[in-house]
């Protein structure tokens, strides 16, 4: 007596919606598209309504996943970077200093000088602008696709000095070799002794001609003298870090001290109005 023929498995044809849907579920976190996933059945509806081809369809799939890993990555460069707060170059009120060119600056923030490896120098006091800058052409830079890390002179000296006393130095320099932009801020601002300027020594060697470092610093080239007190290690760190720089200097005018005796002043102002009035002060 022979047995009942098994019913066929269904084919991809004949899926339900409900298979359909737990097949493409299945697929893309295999494949690990959680973008599709989460959009696939929108896309189909809209396809529908449109009459669109299997090619269009998937062309709209495509786009949408490779648009928020894009998006994605840009975040994770970001963070990754250390940032200490979000800067754009957008946001910059070039107003507030007119000694800084608008269209030098949004130049440098399309990273060609980073392809090739030129160093970039903010110089000024402090309330110019620089760290606004330097964050703001470093996050540039990582939403274009570029590696980047910012710390400050006296953050990066202790952790090199931190990395010599536990032996893996190497590693460590080598680790800031890697990125393809360092934003170095602060520095100037505290002296280094002669161990913690060789160690920053070997970390702009380590990039030399070969990877970015942007520098924010208060004080002109001729005082890096009270910061670096080796005369000859001195001139090697300008030399290195000047050859081939963007270099832009921010001027001594405090954008944040002449905000605030302007707030100073119009609530002065208004005191006085209110008190001539015949107001409580």
């Amino acid at each position: 007596m022979s047995r009942p023929a098994r019913p066929s498995a269904p084919t991809r044809d004949e899926l339900t919606d409900a298979a359909a849907d737990a097949a493409i579920e299945q697929a893309c976190r295999i494949l690990r598209l959680p973008t599709i996933r989460a959009h696939h059945a929108r896309v189909a509806e809209a396809a529908a309504r449109q009459k669109a081809g299997y090619k269009g369809f998937l062309v709209e799939l495509l786009a949408i996943e490779c648009d928020e890993r894009e998006d994605r990555r840009k975040t994770r460069l970001i963070r990754e970077a250390g940032f200490p707060r979000p800067k754009r170059v957008d946001d910059f009120d070039f107003t507030a200093n007119p000694l800084i060119d608008p269209g030098l600056i949004h130049t440098l923030a399309k990273g060609a000088w980073i392809r090739a490896g030129q160093p970039l120098c903010l110089i000024g006091d402090s309330g110019t602008g620089k760290s606004h800058l330097l964050i703001g052409l470093g996050i540039a830079a990582a939403e274009a696709g570029f590696r980047v890390r910012y710390v400050t002179a006296a953050a990066l000296v202790n952790e090199l000095v931190e990395a010599a006393d536990d032996k893996h130095l190497s590693r460590t320099i080598a680790r800031y070799g890697r990125v393809d932009l360092l934003c170095l801020d602060e520095l100037g601002y505290l002296e280094l002794d002669r161990r913690g300027a060789e160690l920053l020594f070997q970390v702009f060697t380590e990039r030399e001609e070969r990877a970015s470092v942007a520098v924010a610093s208060n004080s002109a080239f001729s005082e890096w003298a009270h910061t670096f007190t080796d005369p000859r290690l001195c001139a090697a760190i300008v030399d290195r870090i000047t050859f081939e720089a963007n270099i832009i200097e921010t001027g001594t005018q405090s954008y944040r001290l002449r905000s605030s005796q302007r707030k100073h002043a119009k609530n002065s102002l208004t005191r006085d109005r209110k008190t001539s009035a015949g107001g409580p002060p």
